[in-house]
């Protein structure tokens, strides 16, 4: 497989407004955010996005999107889950609950798996659910990661939709995570300057790991044990200094695997620490997705909108499901993301050509 870093690779990004914001549920008051997406067998869009209640107790909604030639509708039809299991539920203040969904069909499963994160007892994990429909969602529980690995508190999800090789050669299921540093989770403005001191690989990082797939073949519980994880986002030196994580399952393009990923920054305010989450775009090989084939040099899409400046949390976009346009030219997306952790958002993404690192080097 091509491997050859690219220099480049064009991508457009034209808003297209809030597509959801809280109603008047109390379910609703903390926010309406980061989706999932997934198309049913029949083509239907469906989102789930998380969906916050006072005290920051958060479950998955169910949304299905009725498209016309004029314009999208989005119809709330409830939830797929609820926090029910011992690791979504805790009586400490700071809020518990189902997170933060991905959803990506694995056809090689014959499976929607969907990973969001689980904020239990001891924290936020990464936890499992399976589909055979996208409507109904069984439980698997938490990932679980072999000794060695990163192993504690979890975030961002997302898996893969085809088999590929780990690092290691083993044939397996992908998925993005990023452990987290317990001092951010302690207290965030504090450790900003402690973390941009570390080194880049030190700090939180996109990682890919790896559950072998001929286990999973044979029980989907296996879908839980992680066996092998690497680095391949670092926080960077421009830009998303603080952080990188996971953002949209992959799409396969013809270059790779497209997606666009989250960072973040922070600037001193003359009071504290302002953050600054933007997103970028990453391209890694089929087979060996550990191989970069290439990262935003800088960020693709930013804060702009008042929706995306003041929220819950202001400064933020974050991209959480991509979605192919129906009846659209080529390499055409809409995105859904978080704005300022309140409302969702709706972007269309184009995705252009692309110029290898030699032939730039060559023409220069």
């Amino acid at each position: 497989m091509e491997s050859t870093p690219l220099a480049s690779i064009e991508t457009s990004f034209a808003r297209l407004g809030v597509v959801l914001s809280p109603n008047q549920s109390p379910l609703e008051v903390e926010g309406v955010l980061n989706p999932a997406s997934a198309r049913t067998r029949d083509g239907k869009l469906l989102l789930y996005p998380r969906v916050v209640a006072q005290g920051n107790t958060s479950r998955i909604g169910l949304v299905e999107v009725h498209e016309t030639p004029e314009a999208l509708t989005f119809e709330r039809c409830g939830f797929v889950l609820e926090p029910e299991a011992p690791y979504e539920l805790r009586t400490r203040a700071g809020g518990y609950g189902c997170e933060d969904p991905r959803v990506t069909f694995v056809p090689a499963l014959d499976l929607y798996l969907m990973a969001y994160t689980a904020y239990g007892p001891e924290g936020p994990r990464i936890a499992v659910a399976t589909s055979a429909d996208a409507y109904h969602w069984e439980r698997l529980g938490l990932v679980q990661f072999a000794p060695g690995l990163p192993n504690g508190d979890d975030k961002d999800g997302v898996f893969f939709p085809e088999p590929v090789l780990s690092p290691s050669g083993v044939l397996s299921i992908a998925m993005y995570h990023r452990p987290m540093l317990h001092i951010s989770a302690v207290d965030g403005n504090a450790a900003v300057p402690i973390i941009l001191d570390m080194p880049a690989h030190e700090r939180e990082c996109t990682r890919i790991g790896y559950i072998p797939f001929e286990p999973v073949q044979r029980d989907r519980r296996n879908l839980l044990n992680v066996e092998e994880s690497t680095i391949v986002l670092e926080p960077g030196p421009l830009w998303g200094r603080l952080k990188t994580g996971g953002g949209t399952p992959p799409v396969r393009i013809d270059e790779g695997w497209f997606s666009l990923y989250h960072a973040v920054d922070a600037s001193w305010s003359g009071e504290r620490w302002v953050m600054k989450y933007r997103a970028g775009v990453i391209v890694h090989e089929y087979e060996r997705p550990d191989i970069v084939r290439y990262r935003s040099p800088e960020p693709v899409f930013s804060p702009e909108t008042p929706d995306e400046l003041r929220g819950v949390v202001n400064n933020v976009v974050f991209p959480t499901a991509i979605d192919v346009v129906p009846g659209s030219p080529l390499r055409t997306y809409d995105v859904y993301y978080g704005m300022a952790d309140a409302r969702i958002g709706r972007v269309r993404c184009g995705v252009g050509a692309s110029t290898p690192a030699n032939v730039e080097e060559s023409a220069a």
